[in-house]
């Protein structure tokens, strides 16, 4: 039986320790402190830069034990995770000392009784002490880096019991683990289903099918036919689920039936040019229960700076707009580290694919043998939490690690081991070092080049990528929300200072980004003089760019298989950002261009660039997308409207289109006329598969 405990916490800092204050569990002890001190909202003004001097606390909790044990029980403290190095004592006796926060943690408390004081000692964030300030400082641990500060996360180093924590009871009927593990034939007809348990007692093991219907009960099965895992878009998310008893003890899980593998896009197998002969691209291609599906979906970060007050109920809402909007993958970018089981319970259930990638990002990660044997302990615990998941389907070393500000390689012993760690424990689940690799694509990030005077329609239509796996347009955040973090003296004129800045509207990684102002007023005819029209021009920028990318990277298939941008959601209020959701759980105007572009059949128009001159010939391919799973035939019916008129173009007959298959039609070629109008619209017209695209259009030479 499981008892929760009511915890307290206290800091120990450089002056003596704080008094006792109520603590959150599972949550953030930096939260809970911020709370007893009265910092207020870490989004409002620089409050976020109040948690500096915590950095280098020493933090307790403690509890008095709440529990009560039958004969024949022992008690057991048991935590999800606890973020990072601690010690757990009992009675003021250390029983526990560990390192990591992915691990799970159970301390045993057979020497303590009922009312017994338990408190968990969590020592300093791990920095290594020659690092500049940044996520270079975690390169030695196997900490989440992403806290120590990025272009879109404040820092704000943040441990506790992220995870949740609680005492259990247990007498010899405890299962310890049930595991269901499985084999389908070549052509997933049949398969052969098995449970490993650890238990004192007989388990009785009672299967369903994803209608609640039994199956049959034993540790072994059989299964004619089983209905297949898929993702969103490509079929049904078809769930088995299993109960698992003894007298005294029950556990619950699910299993879908799936194959999954990385097989080479094709045309990655073309003939390299000339010699010396190099390596061909690294195959990134998703063949799902035999099909080839392309990736289509975003870039998962931790949905909140406080990870640990993250709840059901917001990865719920998260995930379910994902799949709103025909995304079928997330990539959980390794910087945030792994995320709590329910995260990918829901995926499971809502067919959305996830890349998991171990917590390595941007550092130079050493052969160092403590922190391979950190590392290893926590890619063993990673690996057993995500592997019953059907929905994980594929494990990456980390994020950007190939690069020259990494300088890690293939030889590294932390990517040879997570290798490793990954064929012995899960062999059938691909597994990348990192990525991007030699084919994919990291960037670009922001609309417009002033350096070659590119649009993302340009740069991305003379790329060939075999995966698009970050890409970004960034947009202002609404006004009611800009007033949550910008003073009021503050928000207009605004200045690359002060709030902008720390809510990464300027120097988040270059002089102007995230805000890029002078982007926005190279495609304005007016003067941006308002900031309500900063954030309308933003928005139609984000829009029309997250449309441009995500349908061309569609348009590239077959060779192309993934368009991912970066990123889904962000960890507190950004006044600039690549993102689709607002902090918590707002969509962007953006989420719906998105989500219209995403859709499995789409007339598209591959459109040259943005902006558009009085007397020029406009000119864009028409194209039927089709990534879904039945034939498609439309009638596209084309049109471009301005100044209140509409001019029919043309009508294409597409004729039928195959299943994940995409089809070419006709360019349209049409001068434009002299407009007094600053934009223009060309229009698709085909029921549920229509689009619009809003363009820029100069009638003179002032700007």
């Amino acid at each position: 039986m499981k008892y929760n405990q009511v915890w307290q916490a206290r800091a120990i800092r450089p002056d003596g320790c704080s008094e006792w204050f109520s603590a959150q569990v599972p949550g953030n002890v930096q939260y809970d402190y911020g709370v007893y001190m009265g910092w207020g909202n870490i989004h409002y003004n620089d409050n976020s830069t109040l948690w500096r001097e915590t950095e280098d606390y020493t933090w307790e909790y403690r509890t008095v034990l709440n529990y009560a044990c039958k004969e024949g029980e022992k008690a057991v403290f048991v935590s999800k995770g606890i973020d990072y190095r601690f010690d757990i004592l009992v009675n003021g006796k250390v029983c526990l000392s560990h390192e990591g926060m992915f691990s799970p943690v159970e301390a045993d408390l057979s020497d303590a009784q009922p009312g017994s004081e338990l408190v968990v000692r969590i020592y300093p964030h791990p920095k290594r002490e020659d690092a500049d300030e940044g996520c270079n400082q975690a390169d030695h641990s196997a900490k989440a880096p992403v806290c120590y500060g990025w272009d879109w996360h404040p820092r704000l180093l943040v441990s506790g019991l992220w995870q949740e924590a609680y005492v259990e009871t247990r007498d010899a009927g405890f299962i310890r683990r049930c595991e269901p593990f499985y084999t389908l034939n070549a052509d997933r007809t049949h398969a052969s289903l098995r449970f490993e348990t650890e238990a004192d007692a007989e388990v009785e093991i009672t299967l369903f099918d994803p209608d609640g219907k039994e199956v049959g009960k034993g540790h072994a099965f059989e299964i004619d036919h089983p209905r297949l895992w898929w993702c969103n878009g490509q079929g049904k998310p078809e769930l088995y689920t299993y109960t698992a008893r003894t007298a005294s003890h029950e556990v619950k899980g699910h299993i879908g039936f799936r194959t999954v593998k990385l097989v080479m896009n094709k045309g990655g197998w073309d003939p390299l040019p000339g010699f010396p002969m190099g390596r061909n691209v690294a195959p990134i291609q998703i063949e799902l229960n035999g099909r080839n599906v392309f990736a289509k979906g975003s870039n998962w970060v931790n949905p909140d700076v406080f990870n640990g007050r993250i709840d059901y109920e917001r990865y719920e809402t998260l995930v379910t707009l994902a799949k709103d909007a025909h995304m079928n993958i997330f990539r959980c970018w390794g910087g945030s580290g792994t995320h709590k089981e329910m995260f990918y319970e829901l995926c499971d259930r809502l067919g959305i694919m996830v890349w998991a990638e171990f917590p390595l990002a941007c550092n130079c990660y050493p052969d160092d043998p403590h922190y391979l044997e950190v590392l290893e302990q926590e890619a063993d615990a990673i690996i057993r939490m995500l592997r019953p998941h059907p929905a994980v389907v594929m494990y990456c070393g980390g994020n950007e690690l190939f690069n020259n500000w990494s300088m890690m390689t293939d030889q590294s012993q932390a990517l040879r081991l997570l290798n490793k760690k990954c064929y012995d424990l899960d062999k059938d689940r691909p597994y990348l070092m990192t990525s991007p690799v030699l084919g994919m694509g990291h960037g670009g990030y922001t609309f417009w080049n002033p350096n070659t005077n590119q649009d993302v329609f340009t740069i991305f239509q003379n790329a060939h990528c075999t995966a698009y796996t970050e890409f970004g347009v960034p947009n202002m955040t609404d006004l009611e929300n800009l007033k949550k973090i910008i003073p009021e003296d503050e928000l207009f004129p605004i200045e690359a200072k002060g709030s902008w800045k720390l809510h990464h509207a300027f120097e988040a990684w270059g002089e102007l980004a995230w805000l890029c102002p002078d982007g926005m007023q190279h495609f304005s005819r007016g003067k941006l003089d308002t900031i309500e029209k900063m954030i309308a021009q933003s928005n139609w920028m984000q829009c029309e760019g997250y449309k441009a990318i995500f349908e061309e990277a569609r348009r590239q298939a077959p060779y192309c298989s993934m368009a991912i941008n970066w990123c889904y959601c962000e960890p507190w209020i950004t006044a600039s950002g690549n993102s689709l959701i607002t902090y918590p759980v707002q969509p962007k105007p953006a989420y719906y261009a998105v989500q219209n572009s995403l859709r499995p059949v789409l007339a598209s128009a591959r459109i040259p660039r943005f902006d558009w001159k009085k007397g020029e010939v406009f000119h864009a391919e028409l194209w039927l997308l089709n990534d879904s799973v039945e034939c498609a035939n439309h009638t596209i019916k084309v049109s471009i409207r301005a100044n209140g008129e509409e001019y029919e173009l043309l009508t294409w007959e597409t004729g039928e289109v195959a299943m994940n298959t995409n089809k070419i039609g006709p360019t349209i070629n049409w001068k434009l006329p002299e407009w007094d109008a600053d934009r223009f619209t060309l229009v698709l017209s085909c029921g549920d598969a229509s689009s619009e695209y809003t363009l820029c259009f100069r009638p003179d030479n002032e700007w």
